[in-house]
């Protein structure tokens, strides 16, 4: 079993930049694809990013390409999401997810989610 933290969401204007972190407690961080998905609300939860095991695969939404970098350090149990060039449209809850045997979007394949942290993008 794994736990995730997610933090560094707040309010930021549009062209703006954020830093997210997912740490991770519990078994190995190692064992986990990682992801990234988010949530406006009224809406369901879309894809944004994933990472495999190791680090050394990455997938996008089509939306956030370009935009958004996701990465890893398993020697600190943590995972990232940079995301750059912020838009009024990416205000949403966003929430890491951690896959023992799936690396991708699809989110009823994740097997732990953290509690989400909130980013703001005003106009």
């Amino acid at each position: 079993q794994v736990q995730l933290v997610e933090s560094g969401g707040g309010l930021v204007q549009a062209g703006g930049s954020l830093r997210l972190s997912c740490a991770a407690s519990g078994r190995t961080f190692s064992s986990y694809a990682m992801g990234w998905f988010r949530q406006a609300p009224g809406k369901e939860r879309e894809f944004v990013a994933a990472i495999s095991w190791s680090g050394s695969g990455t997938t996008y939404a089509d939306s956030m390409k370009g935009r958004f970098t996701i990465s890893r350090d398993n020697a600190k149990n943590t995972m990232y999401l940079q995301m750059n060039n912020l838009k009024p449209e990416d205000t949403a809850v966003y929430y890491c997810g951690a896959a023992l045997r799936y690396f991708g979007g699809y989110s009823k394949s994740y097997d732990y989610w953290g509690q989400g942290t909130q980013v703001t993008v005003s106009s």
